[in-house]
């Protein structure tokens, strides 16, 4: 066998594979689109964020991912429209973290006996 045929056996094996298990090449094509979109977030928020917010953000993700998450998007968001100026320092970024909580509803549960 040359090194032609070989490599087109090796080929048709993955094909063939991928063509059994066309769940787990998706899987593996969502896994990198979410890996890409991340770098993509993670440079987005080094241009946005002065070091100090980004650590304020680092801290407040281990205890809250998803409402990070949803920072981390108004953040890029407002970028784009063209409403952030210039880098967010940790005080903006305090300011900005005090109306977003302000906004969810507190539940209170008396009980009487």
């Amino acid at each position: 066998m040359t090194d032609i045929d070989e490599i087109r056996r090796k080929r048709m094996q993955q094909l063939q594979q991928q063509q059994a298990n066309p769940q787990s090449s998706q899987a593996a094509e969502q896994e990198q689109v979410r890996k890409e979109m991340d770098a993509q977030k993670k440079q987005a928020m080094m241009q946005l964020l002065t070091p100090e917010a980004r650590a304020r953000l680092a801290n407040i993700r281990l205890t809250k991912p998803e409402f990070v998450d949803q920072i981390e998007i108004q953040l890029i968001q407002l970028a784009q429209s063209g409403r952030v100026q210039s880098k967010i320092t940790d005080d903006q970024l305090k300011e900005l973290l005090r109306k977003l909580i302000g906004q969810k509803r507190e539940i209170n549960i008396k009980r009487s006996y």
